[in-house]
Formats: C-alpha cells, structure tokens, sequence
C-alpha cells in the first residue's frame, strides 16, 4: 500500500480538530441559549435616556410583543380609559428600588424621579380574543427626570419585534374585527413629541393623565394570578406610600358597566376620562368655563347645561348650547363628539374614527336630562 505523505496526516488532523471544534462551540452556544437567565432588572440611566429601541430599557422579558413585565415593572389599568381609536392598550409602572410615590391631597399620584410610565398601543385581529394575535403600534413612555415629566413615543416595525425612538409622528394603517365580526380600519396616528402636551397638560406642565387614585381604585389580576386593588398591590411592591387611599379617594365610575353605575355617573366619568384634561379649571380649555369632570356634578352650568359657547366658530355647528337637557341632537357636545372634520371634533387629536358606543352612552344621558333652556 502506497503511504500518504506526512503533510496530508496533518491536514487531516488539523480538520478533525476544526469539526470537534466546531461541534463543541455549537453545542456549547445551544446550552447557554436554552439555560441562560431572563433578564430581570430594567435598565435605566437617566443621563442616556431616551434610548434608541424600546427593548434597550428591558422592561420586558423574553419576546418584546408579549409584554411579560420585568422586575418592579408593575401593570395597572384605569377604571374608565381614555379612547384611542379603538386601540387596546397594556399599561405599566417603574420605579428604581428605595422609592415610591405619594399622594396629593386631590388623590393625584406624586412619582418621584426617574418613574417611567409606560403605555403600549395595539389591535388584535379579532375584538373577540382579545390575548391573540396582536398588531403592535406604538408605545409611549413618560418619564420623570429632574422633576419634570418627558415623553417618549418608539413605533414598532412591521414585524412587531421591537419599537424605534420616533419624535415627528407617523401613520399606521392597521385593520381588525371588531366586537360584532364587523371589518375596520383606521389610519392610526402617532402623535408627534409636541401633541403629546396638548393633552398631557395641566397648570402649564407636562403631567400624567391616568394615575389618580380614583382611577385606579379598583382590582387588577397580575401577570403572577393574583388579584388585588391596584392601590394595595403598589403598596405591597413598596411603590406607594402607606393610606388608606382607597377610602379615601371614591373610584369614578365604569363608562361600560352599567350594573355598576347609573347612566348619569358612567356618562360623567367617560366625559372626564376623554374630555377632562383639558376641560378642567387646570386645563388649557380653561377659559371656556366648560369643566367636564366628576367634580362638577352638582354644577350644570359648568358641566354645558344651556351653556352658550365662548368660541365655538363653525364647531357648534348652528346650536346653541353645549347640552340641551333632553336633546343630544341640539346640544354641541353630541355635535363635536360625532364629528370627524378637524375643526370641528373633539377630542382634537387622539382619534380618526368616532367613538360609537361612548356617544351613544353621552346621548342617552342627555336624553334622560329634564327642562329645557329658555
């Protein structure tokens, strides 16, 4: 038998080891995947913020969309909501360890520095299952840094694998089934970093909406299978001050529960959580004397009742009054909230489409009102 030349030995062998090599690396790299841990606490340095991509902060595990919250990132959900062009959404809290909130004697949540506020944007394909198949659209953080509040908006990529930082706004078209198998559409705007004050706005400031402790008095079932008032469960992550805050802060009532809530009380409470930031005496509608909260329950004259518009132009639409007891087809609130011209719709910004159902709820109030005006 011919013998190989020493030179081709050694090729082989160099081979061999370069496939054992190879194998080991492989095998080596599927185990650390398979058994590394889940990152388990969120990364924040206030001076680097905002970062890039939303999964640069970890309030996530795992897969981005599914949005299984991090250490100290706590889910909470306001009683009534405001309504975004029929978007669900998931919202969320940080705050570093060694903090927590308090409460003001209004019931407004006082975060302290470097909170984040996290609020995430998304359609299921189908109203009637509402956990699958999600179209993520936008997620907006607020942040608190040297006591002052700054938003974030990061808009996911079409693959819904992560979110990029974005200031100048977008368009969105997304589509499902709604509620009653009926198709939808919208062109879904994304608010550009200016918008974010129209609403976020109160005494001049860049300030949350949704954490009021009667928004939030009420139960919530944890991703862990608990359920617990939201209020006690803050307590309990240590994220909120000691009180009895929730009987001390009644909670607004449920706009879609009827059985909860008189029409009165539901149609107040929706007009409060689309309507009342800006329609307050601390709002930037202030000077329209048109407040359109739970605190002026008592006050028809304030809540719209033959209540003459200040400025209205063509947004009263040749009526007279903001609320016409017994008459929603008279009265301008009716007329703004149906509309879809932008000089004329309320909310200004923050939908494309009319809310069906909350009109119809704002109407059957109006409808059941007494008198008239003169």
């Amino acid at each position: 038998m011919k013998k190989q030349p020493f030179s081709n030995y050694i090729i082989r062998q160099m081979r061999r080891q370069i496939f054992i090599f190879f194998v080991f690396a492989t095998l080596l790299a599927f185990v650390f995947h398979c058994h590394r841990p889940a990152a388990t606490a969120v990364h924040f340095e206030a001076e680097r913020i905002p970062y890039p991509r939303l999964s640069d902060y970890a309030f996530f595990a795992g897969v981005l969309k599914k949005l299984q919250p991090n250490a100290r990132v706590l889910p909470y959900e306001p009683i009534t909501p405001l309504f975004t062009d029929y978007a669900h959404k998931a919202r969320f809290v940080w705050m570093p360890e060694g903090v927590q909130a308090t409460v003001d004697k209004e019931g407004f949540i006082q975060f302290p520095d470097h909170s984040v506020l996290i609020k995430n944007f998304y359609y299921p394909a189908d109203f009637q299952l509402p956990e699958a198949n999600w179209d993520m659209v936008e997620t907006r953080l607020l942040v608190k840094r040297g006591g002052k509040w700054e938003a974030f908006t990061y808009v996911w990529n079409d693959q819904d694998t992560d979110a990029e930082l974005n200031v100048v706004g977008d368009f969105k078209g997304v589509s499902w089934t709604d509620e009653q198998g009926r198709a939808r559409a919208v062109d879904y705007a994304v608010p550009n970093k200016n918008q974010c004050k129209s609403c976020h706005n109160r005494d001049k400031e860049l300030l949350p909406i949704g954490p009021r402790v009667r928004y939030l008095n009420k139960a919530l079932t944890y991703p862990d299978g608990a359920t617990a008032n939201q209020l006690e469960r803050w307590q309990q992550a240590g994220m909120l001050a000691p009180g009895d805050w929730a009987a001390q802060f009644a909670p607004v009532a449920d706009w879609d529960k009827p059985q909860v809530g008189d029409t009165e009380q539901r149609a107040l409470a929706y007009l409060e959580a689309n309507c009342g930031h800006c329609h307050s005496p601390r709002g930037p509608a202030h000077t329209t004397g048109l407040y359109l909260t739970t605190d002026y329950a008592d006050s028809p004259t304030q809540l719209g009742f033959c209540k003459s518009p200040v400025a209205a132009g063509k947004g009263s639409g040749g009526r007279l009054f903001s609320i016409l007891p017994g008459q929603p087809d008279s009265s301008i609130l009716v007329f703004r909230m149906e509309s879809n011209d932008p000089g004329i719709m309320m909310p200004e910004i923050g939908r494309a489409v009319a809310h069906e159902e909350g009109i119809a709820l704002v109407r059957a109030w109006i409808e059941g009102l007494d008198g008239g005006c003169r």
